[in-house]
């Protein structure tokens, strides 16, 4: 028998208008909204961009980034659960942090840079506020170093950020790698969810 809340969550979850509009387009989660607005105003997927997607599971934002960079481009969709092939797009299953996953990226970019790295991470929730923000904030600053390492010092970095606690911390290590950070709220993003996403351009030092 289903909890009052989680009835409360499929009810509006079938009513929501995101939920049914993915169905009907083919995506994976109604997050590809989220990308598709926040891509719409800041124009971060263009023909033939190197993208990497972490934290990509079920791949809506990997769909919509294959769609949006052509055949010529390159995204590699990276997640700790599996992911089911999706056209045009390179599939890596494991921790970003790992070095034998990070090889498998660089294989699957060719050694090259990337233009865009998406970032819908989020970590195991355990109820707990302070713990999930801080769970979470860790998970940011890891996305930063991966960025160090494989971004274009002209890319972008578009990640989802709580918030709460940890957000000052955040928007600070944000703006200390970047020239330019931005924040974006996109319709698809319900009223009441305490995500908001960042929008980071100009990165200020990267690994050789």
């Amino acid at each position: 028998m289903r909890s009052r809340s989680s009835q409360r969550w499929l009810q509006r979850h079938v009513a929501d208008p995101f939920v049914r509009r993915a169905r009907e387009a083919g995506y994976r989660s109604r997050a590809a909204f989220k990308l598709l607005e926040i891509d719409a105003r800041e124009g971060l997927l263009r023909p033939g961009a190197r993208v990497v997607d972490l934290g990509a599971a079920p791949g809506g934002w990997s769909q919509v980034a294959a769609q949006r960079i052509g055949r010529r481009g390159t995204v590699v969709a990276v997640d700790l659960l599996e992911i089911a092939p999706i056209s045009g797009v390179t599939v890596l299953r494991g921790d970003f942090g790992d070095p034998a996953l990070d090889d498998a990226i660089g294989s699957a970019l060719g050694g090259a840079r990337v233009d865009v790295v998406l970032c819908d991470l989020s970590p195991n929730l355990s109820g707990i506020a302070s713990a999930d923000q801080a769970r979470a904030a860790e998970l940011l600053y890891r996305a930063l170093d991966f960025c160090r390492r494989w971004l274009k010092p002209e890319g972008a970095l578009l990640a989802k950020v709580f918030q709460g606690g940890e957000f000052e911390s955040v928007l600070r290590a944000f703006r200390a790698a970047f020239r330019e950070v931005r924040t974006r709220k996109p319709a698809a993003s319900r009223d009441e969810s305490r995500e908001t996403y960042l929008v980071a351009r100009g990165l200020k030092a990267a690994s050789p």
